[in-house]
């Protein structure tokens, strides 16, 4: 490992000591880092950078020859971070220094410990799986940022009334959903939106999509996991001109009459797991399974 990509939000400005752990971690193994621009002046601002380091301030900054990127804060600071990632192929690793954590699982106080396995190369790749949208009429608002990490929402706008959302697989009609939105999650997403509305839980290496319907009025509209080679077209009919669509944090308003082509994208994101991690124990931890609470008091 000789060069790294370091990414943060304005949030996590407060994990100081998280920061400066990474960074000295980094530069006594003589690892070049660069920091995202506007993180970096926040850094500079805070007076918690020592030195100037070199920055990245878009995708066309970075090349395959950094050798992973780090984030500092939750999980939405990497679906952040693949926007300049994309399909270059540079892993990434999230320090936690948010609440829950199912992207970003390196514990704030195991850095230095996170940072000695990968250097001794023990740790794992895992592919993750992104959805790719396409409409028509075409949309320019999300030309180059078309895909997202964790799902795809079609969503209400302005209107207190429900959507329905016509929807087909391989052309073939599946049903009209009644309901608030809809949502298309990747394995990833399953922890995420999806999980909130009742979907199920799928492991990040399934090659599977996940259809989760939001607060739907045909009492019998359940999830459906289908197959990641799915090609998913949406229409959706409202009282409003216009419903949302938003692609993991990043939403836009679409005219009704627009069709909405959902597949799988052409390209992945390496998600680094160190040997003292794995998906099932952040499962564990972060959904409290197994954990007895019977003789807990209530304050």
């Amino acid at each position: 490992m000789k060069k790294v990509a370091v990414y943060g939000q304005s949030y996590s400005i407060s994990a100081e000591k998280e920061i400066q752990i990474l960074l000295s971690v980094l530069e006594a193994h003589d690892i070049v880092c660069f920091i995202e621009e506007k993180f970096n002046n926040l850094l500079i601002e805070g007076k918690i950078l020592k030195k100037k380091y070199p920055v990245f301030s878009d995708f066309k900054d970075l090349d395959p020859t950094f050798d992973l990127m780090f984030t500092l804060g939750g999980d939405g600071t990497i679906l952040r971070a693949v926007t300049y990632i994309r399909d270059l192929d540079i892993p990434i690793l999230g320090i936690n220094t948010g609440r829950l954590g199912f992207l970003a699982t390196i514990n704030k106080k195991a850095i230095k410990e996170s940072i000695d396995l990968l250097l001794r190369g023990e740790y794992s790749i895992q592919k993750r799986t992104l959805l790719s949208v396409e409409t028509s009429p075409k949309n320019n608002d999300f030309k180059e940022l078309n895909f997202a990490l964790n799902e795809v929402t079609i969503a209400r706008k302005n209107t207190t009334s429900m959507i329905g959302v016509r929807t087909c697989l391989n052309n073939e009609y599946l049903t009209n959903y009644w309901a608030d939105g809809l949502i298309i999650a990747t394995p990833t997403g399953s922890t995420g939106y999806s999980l909130s509305c009742n979907g199920p839980v799928i492991s990040p290496d399934s090659k599977n999509v996940l259809i989760t319907p939001i607060a739907p009025h045909n009492l019998n509209a359940r999830p459906m996991v289908i197959s990641d080679e799915t090609a998913i077209q949406l229409e959706v009919d409202s009282r409003e001109k216009d419903f949302l669509i938003s692609l993991d944090s990043r939403i836009y308003t679409i005219s009704k009459n627009t069709k909405v082509f959902i597949k799988k994208a052409p390209f992945s994101v390496q998600s680094i797991i160190p040997n003292n991690q794995s998906f099932l124990n952040t499962l564990r931890s972060k959904l409290l399974w197994g954990e007895d609470t019977r003789n807990e008091t209530n304050l």
